[in-house]
């Protein structure tokens, strides 16, 4: 099986040392670009996507768990390349997440790789990438994207994006202000918990934007941005009234 890969780290030695050690140790393995700087490797990985990306933590500027967060979608491995505390391994354990501490052993490299091909061969690859999207909301708290998972990979949107999140079935439907959706695998329950203050659960079923309202009409609907209707309960009207005016 023919795999590629993106090694991606701002010190040029330990990406030119990664990569001879790839080259002797997986010399099938493909490696499409190497990166020092991370806005350049988010350019490239929203336009093109490898089978694993090698990726360095602790970086100037964007570290690691930020530069996955800029992403469009993750259709790929993640190994970790980290000289990080034991306190921070033990997190990559518990959540299943490929690491390689630095400096690198090459037992350690090649158990790492042989667990993403597996990964990649198998259905577990889906299960993987819930795993990372999870260490990724814990990790990243601070940050203003909401991590979608869906059948096709994982969206990171900015949440003044989305006009509402609608309950479907036990998953939950995007609807964004371009006018285009996106599905989630997780249920209504799981975003709630971590939206920002500018969202507001209406109806048992609905979730929206608060800057996106527009409207309230009379017949028990709120109407946000691109004259978008939703469903408001009777129990929830006045109170979004004043969450609407403390904006």
């Amino acid at each position: 099986m023919n795999l590629t890969a993106v090694l991606i780290d701002d010190e040029i030695s330990n990406l030119k040392g990664l990569e001879q050690k790839l080259g002797k140790l997986f010399p099938d393995l493909e490696i499409l670009q190497t990166f020092q700087k991370p806005e350049n490797a988010i350019q490239y990985l929203n336009t093109q996507q490898p089978d694993i990306v090698f990726l360095d933590i602790e970086m100037p500027r964007i570290n690691g768990f930020e530069l996955l967060s800029q992403l469009n979608e993750i259709n790929f491995q993640v190994i970790f390349i980290t000289a990080y505390s034991e306190y921070a391994i033990e997190a990559f354990k518990q959540n299943a997440i490929d690491y390689v501490l630095k400096p690198i052993d090459d037992a350690d490299l090649v158990l790492a790789i042989n667990k993403a091909v597996t990964f990649i061969t198998t259905k577990e690859n889906t299960q993987n990438n819930h795993k990372l999207v999870n260490l990724l909301t814990n990790t990243l708290s601070k940050n203003n994207k909401i991590i979608i998972q869906t059948v096709n990979g994982t969206s990171f949107i900015p949440q003044e994006e989305v006009l509402h999140l609608e309950g479907y079935k036990g998953y939950t439907k995007f609807h964004l202000i371009n006018n285009t959706t996106i599905v989630s695998s997780y249920n209504l329950g799981k975003f709630e918990k971590v939206l920002s203050s500018i969202f507001f659960k209406c109806h048992k079923s609905h979730i929206i934007n608060l800057e996106k309202v527009r409207h309230f009409d009379n017949e028990g609907y709120i109407v946000l941005d691109n004259s978008y209707r939703v469903p408001i309960s009777k129990a929830n009207k006045k109170n979004i009234f004043r969450a609407v005016l403390k904006l």
